[in-house]
């Protein structure tokens, strides 16, 4: 399990436009293997060009840093990565929050965002809006240090949204994904959370999990798994959680690292590209959310943020936000979108068909 991110390896894969060359020209950027054009699969079904429906989620990576160095991070997040949004970009995005009622939901990412040394600052600006607040919480970091042993409470008192990655519900797979020991912190911090109202029902406080695969394939039924779940983490671990989210791991980042180091790119892309569905294409989550990075620039979604494909519009930057022309936008889209239209479609929240 690495410990450093790719940045701080010095990976030439650290370069979103390397990345960039490797989905459209192939691993020798020679063309030698090329996948069908996915603008060509748009247009074959009427969406192109891919527009955005409307402005409801407001993403935010407030920063890179991360207490972990997970296998499949699309982020290339770790303790390394020092890139963390600032008070005054905070900021902008209350004032944007606050003339846009169209945006009903705030979610929160990294990196773990509690990292972020105003995050708390953050969240309570946000309640004050009214807004529906999302927090991409990677479990462990409840346990790594004293001073987050206190978010489940943090959490619940501002009826926050909980969402967290758990690759199994056993010791070794989860290991494998995101490291020794994480399959064993993020217990004891889903029992944390329940201990407190989390994922109980009646209770309306949400604990969603989410699903990664960890090897070259796609997820399996959304359904199906959750009931797997259910009964697997309550009858062992005492746990309960409302809805369990599967989500396909997109060739970007370190998860395209394992890919090419384990000799299963152009199979994996073969199987994107294979399982392209019209319906999971027709909802994609570009369409009614915005991606902030860390810097204050805006994307269409946290995978083009990655591979620094900012917005298809004159408002590139929050600093000159303009509701009107990023709600009219085409979404800026590559070889890398056949991971949210394979199969059952994915998403920041799941399947979308």
């Amino acid at each position: 399990m690495a410990t450093k991110s790719l940045k701080a390896q010095g990976n030439i894969l650290a370069n979103a436009q390397e990345q960039i060359d490797i989905l459209e020209h192939g691993i020798n950027h020679d063309d030698a293997f090329r996948l069908i054009p996915f603008q060509q699969q748009l247009a074959q079904i009427g969406l192109n060009p891919l527009t955005a429906t409307n402005l409801e989620i407001f993403q935010v990576n407030v920063g890179k840093m991360c207490n972990q160095v997970c296998k499949h991070c699309h982020v290339d997040a770790g303790p390394d990565r020092k890139e963390i949004m600032t008070r005054a970009t905070m900021q902008q995005c209350l004032d944007i929050l606050a003339q846009n009622p169209s945006f009903t939901t705030v979610d929160l990412t990294g990196g773990a965002p509690e990292m972020n040394p105003d995050f708390r600052w953050f969240v309570d600006e946000i309640k004050k809006l009214g807004k529906h607040v999302i927090v991409r919480c990677n479990l462990t970091i409840i346990l790594a240090n004293k001073k987050y042993n206190d978010l489940p409470e943090y959490f619940k008192n501002h009826q926050i949204e909980v969402v967290s990655s758990l690759p199994s519900y056993t010791q070794d797979r989860t290991d494998r994904q995101r490291g020794d020991g994480v399959f064993q912190d993020s217990i004891k911090a889903l029992q944390m959370l329940n201990a407190v109202g989390y994922g109980v029902e009646g209770s309306g406080l949400i604990l969603n999990l989410v699903y990664n695969p960890a090897g070259a394939f796609l997820p399996p039924s959304q359904e199906a798994l959750q009931k797997e779940y259910k009964t697997e983490l309550k009858k062992l671990f005492g746990i309960a959680f409302n809805q369990l989210f599967a989500i396909t791991n997109m060739p970007i980042s370190r998860y395209l690292d394992y890919l090419l180091q384990t000799g299963n790119y152009e199979k994996y892309m073969e199987k994107l590209t294979a399982a392209f569905n019209p319906s999971a294409a027709k909802n994609v989550m570009c369409r009614n959310t915005l991606s902030i990075g860390w810097d204050g620039f805006i994307y269409d979604c946290d995978f083009n943020q990655m591979l620094d494909l900012k917005v298809d519009s004159s408002s590139k930057h929050i600093a000159n936000f303009n509701a009107a022309n990023l709600s009219q936008r085409s979404i800026v889209i590559n070889q890398h979108c056949y991971g949210c239209t394979a199969g059952a479609g994915s998403s920041c929240g799941g399947s979308v068909a």
